[in-house]
């Protein structure tokens, strides 16, 4: 299992559902009693779905990262004191209880509760929740029909799957070396990463060779757009790229894929491409899309 930090998942996840929801339909979260999101690590889609759910569902974020789940589990009491000044804190992350909340919810949504546990030992009982969820978790998987199988188990009714095809991922930018450099990075990520992210709509054949049946998949655009005004994120995104700090965050995958001196060669022209967009961002001209791929694949768990 391949570890992230919390500044990663910021850069990649955060604010992937604030604008359209609709690929989430098939999960009719509205009617869910008890949802798990495996793999949540800081709790982005959890806090997604208790939104999404009724106020008096259960819904639990599991992850083996305690790093992640402590972001995750402060975050959340940061929201309940902005809501609830005496409202208890946050629950320990070995905590496996599902009635277990990590505050008194709203009258608007359920409140998220954090636990550690392993993507194929799930820390809940089987058949405990009535939806098993995961976000860009099996990509990073070297046995990923291994945790499908753990999902079946401990539903009691849907399990899906929400995942990034890393090979179709377009980028535009009026930086015209970031689009080339992007495509070549990509390109060596995917030869040397060791697992399949670009695992996209496949993963209804998986779902299928597990038993679940229904299978449906919903194709979701992750849209990451930068223009004027630049945003504090943004700003440092560019920063990163001339420093180089961006393109090693994925070093082991690319020196998998790359000779040492290869590497460093794209290391450099990397560098020289981010020092041009810092230039451009100055001058208020820079600007960027980056279009993801996420499928989400629903299925229900068969009397098999």
């Amino acid at each position: 299992m391949r570890r992230f930090s919390p500044e990663y998942l910021d850069r990649t996840r955060r604010g992937m559902w604030d604008d359209d929801r609709g690929a989430l339909s098939p999960l009719r979260l509205s009617e869910r009693d008890r949802v798990l999101d495996v793999g949540c690590g800081t709790g982005e889609l959890t806090r997604v779905l208790a939104a999404e759910t009724s106020p008096d569902a259960t819904v639990l974020g599991t992850d083996a990262d305690r790093e992640l789940l402590r972001v995750a589990q402060a975050r959340e009491h940061a929201n309940d004191a902005d809501t609830a000044p005496d409202a208890p804190p946050a629950p320990d992350d070995t905590h496996t209880d599902p009635d277990a909340g990590s505050g008194a919810p709203d009258d608007t949504a359920a409140t998220p509760a954090y636990l550690a546990g392993d993507a194929t030992r799930l820390p809940v009982a089987d058949a405990a929740v009535d939806l098993v969820v995961c976000q860009a978790l099996l990509i990073n998987l070297p046995e990923p029909r291994a945790a499908i199988r753990e999902f079946r188990c401990v539903s009691s009714d849907l399990v899906a799957a929400i995942e990034p095809n890393n090979a179709d991922v377009g980028v535009s930018s009026t930086v015209d070396a970031e689009e080339r450099l992007e495509r070549e990075a990509r390109t060596a990520y995917l030869d040397g990463v060791g697992t399949n992210v670009a695992l996209g709509d496949r993963v209804r054949e998986l779902f299928r060779r597990e038993g679940i049946e229904s299978v449906t998949t919903r194709r979701y655009y992750h849209e990451k757009r930068i223009e004027p005004p630049y945003s504090e994120q943004s700003v440092s995104a560019a920063a990163r790229k001339a420093s180089g700090a961006g393109l090693a965050d994925h070093r082991a995958e690319l020196e998998a894929a790359l000779s040492p001196a290869e590497y460093d060669d794209l290391r450099s022209r990397w560098r020289s491409m981010g020092r041009d967009v810092v230039a451009a961002m100055r001058d208020r001209e820079y600007e960027r899309v980056e279009v993801v791929p996420f499928d989400v694949t629903v299925g229900r768990v068969g009397s098999a």
